[in-house]
């Protein structure tokens, strides 16, 4: 009898499914459109459906991965609970207050972060701790229950616990949670001992309101949601993805659901870096498009870049220092307002513009029949002949051409246009929008574009991907197996990993190695044990990784360093201070006359491997490559529709060699091989596609491109 595992990724259009057989290595997929008045009613709609198609049993699923934008959109749109904020005295404003300096400096009407938490909702409590976390001013008790009282008059939901220095010392956090829990149990506490247990009061205040803020939301959804799982029949555990890469079990999620924030994107950083082993291309660009958002994310040496901070809900997108200071670990990217169903319109100069409004899934895009009037990108790929209505999503809707030129009309005639070069446009801008998006992130992250491979994932990556890296100057564009649900596909190949933290503030040559060695141990303990209640038996395979926040002395902020295994003693001073410097000049390039490094944070990941062991996603060996149809596509050199071959990407034998133009089609996506681009099918199932950039030319105009990038954002 087979065994499955199961991964529901819900996105803002679509809900993807993805059923893992693990005898034979296949999997199944299906898309479902996302029902974002109750998510979980799409998701459990699309596992149903999918499981009577396939002819699968509920009660041979033994896992369940899940991942979802519900909570990253909470606090985007400000629909998280009503939440109140208990700080020490005189600290009540720190959320407002900020770093005090502006993202735009010479922007007289900058919008600055809007705060989780209104000041009528901020309230004091007695008490003080000191730097080391001595007890200047004990906790009082009777404020403390009345100033939260105050907040459950006013219809607080949710508290958040923030005292001062409680990362050196938990003790008024926890007694002023006993407390709450005690006399309002109906309240859902956050303090942030637990949730960001580091210095910088404002980002540890911001990291807490806002895990305060989706607690109750993701408290009920989950329950919600594990509860109609089982409801189908299935026994197996549900598992939550994190942002960080791995996943966790359900209480630990309910317990800090900030950590879900970026699970999707996640998922898709961590498929890449799979079939990336599996080509044995180290350097990637993960380049995830769906119907409401693109992502973008850079797999290195095979394993996605995680950092431990992160921005929620930028006022302008483009711009760091504009959004929420998260202090959350994970994979690092960055999200562009680009999908199918972004909005083209005319500004006010008369220009064509796409997004940053979406469609979403309900009414959607005009082309769904749902009620939308507005023109779209997925629009706007159907006239041009991109998109097959028999095959959309599997077949599992029926999509209108008449009703997306419907749409496009107007828009085409105040342009002065045809509706197809309307199209050609909206399909051109949002490539130079998602490559202008990610020329910036990878510039700042030090890196230059054309030394990666661009990696295409989710609905809309395979039909702008080969665009895109053009306009990026990369030459390589890889497309896996299942490319449309390749996020969910990641779930099932993600391992468990937890992140475990804390601050020491110690110089090196001050450091007393055995509390340092005993704090590591700690939080290696912590961390273990969470991966143990996990996936128990695996718990003899878990690996354990340690790091630290490491800076010179009288510097102003860290660099998140690498250390070698423990235990650690003074004959280790200088092999972690060599582990510093490297990654000091990796990063800046020289190394400066400092005798003195210090500790500010120390970092532990434990994590064990849970993926779906043989993944089997390959071509058809030896098959014989049926005839192509032939579609009329609009093709960007002419000025009318070409015939052009539409290939089943699933008869497609391994080592078939293509000449672009043409269409690679299967059930979750769409392929688009431009006339310069030679395709191969390689043998685990992906199509590697090398463009044709005209020596440096292409390139070149990308580093130019770059050097204005910033100018260009702003404008």
């Amino acid at each position: 009898m087979s065994s499955y595992s199961l991964g529901i990724d819900i996105g803002g259009t679509f809900t993807d499914i993805v059923v893992y057989v693990h005898e034979s290595g296949r999997c199944l997929s299906h898309k479902e459109l996302t029902t974002p008045d109750a998510p979980s009613r799409g998701a459990i709609t699309g596992v149903r459906r999918l499981f009577e198609r396939e002819g699968l049993d509920f009660a041979s699923v033994v896992r369940v991965v899940h991942a979802t934008t519900l909570f990253t959109n909470a606090l985007i749109e400000r629909k998280g609970a009503p939440t109140g904020l208990i700080t020490t005295a005189g600290f009540r404003d720190t959320m407002e207050i900020a770093r005090e300096n502006k993202y735009e400096l010479y922007d007289l009407h900058i919008e600055l972060p809007r705060t989780l938490i209104p000041r009528r909702l901020r309230l004091e409590a007695v008490e003080r701790l000191g730097p080391d976390g001595t007890v200047e001013t004990a906790l009082d008790e009777a404020d403390l229950l009345a100033q939260v009282g105050r907040l459950k008059e006013q219809g607080v939901e949710s508290v958040a616990v923030v005292f001062l220095h409680a990362y050196a010392n938990p003790v008024h956090e926890q007694r002023a949670r006993q407390l709450i829990e005690q006399h309002h149990p109906g309240l859902f506490v956050s303090i942030s001992s637990e949730v960001s247990p580091q210095i910088r009061e404002y980002e540890r205040t911001i990291t807490t309101t806002a895990n305060a803020y989706i607690k109750p939301l993701a408290d009920g959804y989950l329950e919600l949601m594990a509860g109609q799982i089982r409801a189908l029949g299935v026994q197996a555990p549900l598992f939550m993805m994190l942002s960080n890469g791995g996943l966790t079990h359900i209480e630990e999620a309910k317990r800090v659901p900030i950590q879900l924030l970026e699970s999707g994107p996640a998922a898709g950083a961590l498929v890449a870096a799979f079939f990336g082993r599996q080509a044995e291309i180290a350097n990637l660009l993960a380049f995830d498009m769906g119907g409401t958002t693109a992502k973008l994310a850079i797999v290195q040496d095979h394993e996605p870049l995680v950092v431990h901070k992160f921005e929620a809900s930028r006022e302008k997108r483009l711009t760091e220092g504009s959004g929420l200071p998260l202090s959350i670990s994970t994979v690092e990217l960055i999200e562009i307002g680009a999908g199918g169903g972004s909005i083209a319109h005319r500004d006010q100069l008369g220009l064509l513009k796409v997004g940053p409004l979406s469609a979403g899934s309900s009414p959607g895009p005009a082309c769904y029949g749902r009620g939308g009037e507005q023109p779209t990108v997925s629009d706007a790929n159907l006239v041009l002949g991109f998109l097959d209505p028999a095959t959309f999503a599997g077949g599992t809707m029926a999509i209108s051409e008449d009703k997306a030129r419907q749409a496009l009309a107007p828009l085409a005639a105040q342009l002065g246009v045809s509706v197809p070069e309307c199209a050609w446009g909206i399909y051109s801008i949002i490539n130079e929008n998602m490559a202008v998006a990610a020329r910036v992130h990878i510039a700042e992250c030090g890196h230059f574009s054309g030394d990666f491979s661009l990696l295409v994932t989710g609905g809309g990556g395979p039909l702008h991907g080969c665009e895109v890296a053009r306009r990026l100057g990369v030459s390589r564009v890889i497309c896996p197996p299942s490319a449309g649900v390749a996020s969910a596909l990641g779930l099932l190949v993600a391992p468990a990993r937890i992140d475990r933290m804390a601050t020491v503030s110690r110089r090196l040559s001050r450091t007393d190695w055995d509390e340092l060695e005993s704090t590591y141990r700690a939080l290696e303990a912590e961390a273990s044990a969470v991966i143990g209640q996990t996936l128990p038996g695996q718990a003899k395979d878990i690996a354990l990784e340690r790091a630290a926040d490491m800076r010179f002395v009288g510097q102003g902020f860290e660099i998140v360093t690498t250390l070698p295994p423990g235990p650690y003693g003074r004959d280790c001073e200088a092999a972690l201070r060599d582990c510093f410097t490297a990654a000091y000049r990796r990063t800046f390039g020289e190394v400066l006359p400092v005798s003195d490094v210090e500790f500010v944070n120390i970092r532990v990941v434990a994590r064990t491997p849970a993926g779906s062991g043989d993944l089997d996603a390959g071509p058809r060996q030896g098959a014989a490559l049926p005839e192509p149809t032939v579609r009329k596509v609009w093709l960007a050199a002419g000025k009318d529709y070409a015939d052009v071959p539409a290939y089943d990407r699933a008869a497609m034998p391994a080592g078939l060699s293509l000449q672009g133009p043409a269409l690679v089609q299967d059930a979750s996506s769409t392929l688009i091989l431009p006339p310069d681009g030679r395709l191969v099918v390689e043998g685990n199932g992906s199509l590697v596609i090398d463009l044709d950039l005209k020596g440096g030319q292409a390139v070149q105009a990308s580093v130019s491109a770059a050097a204005h990038t910033r100018k260009e954002a702003v404008a």
